[in-house]
């Protein structure tokens, strides 16, 4: 009996410490998935068109930027900040946007809202059925990447 029980306290052992490394590299490897977001796009969605890009007179390195932006029903910018801060104006839908730490909010047509230099955020179109149109405007240095994404 006692021979009987050595041996499968052993199995038992073997079978426990499997089980751990597995649950291990299971653990592992749905961390560096769940981390790894460069397998996602930034914008789903979404449709910007430059309307204005122009030097801001009196300076040498500033420029003017209007951009439309379109999304498509369930349209997704996802966490990204700015250089510079952003004045989004609503034309049509009723886009949500959402400051890091904060609530999001949602916005109609003629409302704006102004994103501060560097602020992460992020903002869609939750409408299944209906699009959104707003209009961009920022002043930025030259040659600046007008979003930076953040994981």
């Amino acid at each position: 009996m006692r021979i009987e029980t050595k041996i499968g306290k052993l199995k038992m052992n073997r079978l426990t410490k499997l089980t751990s490394i597995l649950l291990v590299v299971f653990y592992a490897t749905t961390q560096a998935q769940a981390q790894d977001t460069t397998s996602i796009p930034q914008k789903t969605g979404v449709y910007p068109t430059d309307l204005i890009v122009q030097s801001v007179n009196g300076t040498e390195n500033m420029e003017f930027i209007v951009i439309d932006v379109t999304y498509e029903p369930g349209g997704i910018n996802r966490r990204h900040f700015h250089p510079a801060a952003v004045t989004f104006y609503v034309i049509s839908g009723t886009p949500v946007f959402q400051e890091e730490g904060k609530e999001p909010i949602t916005l109609k047509p003629g409302e704006s809202l102004l994103i501060p230099a560097g602020t992460t955020h992020s903002h869609w179109n939750p409408s299944k059925t209906e699009g959104v149109r707003w209009l961009e405007f920022i002043v930025a240095e030259k040659g600046k990447v007008k979003s930076i994404r953040k994981p």
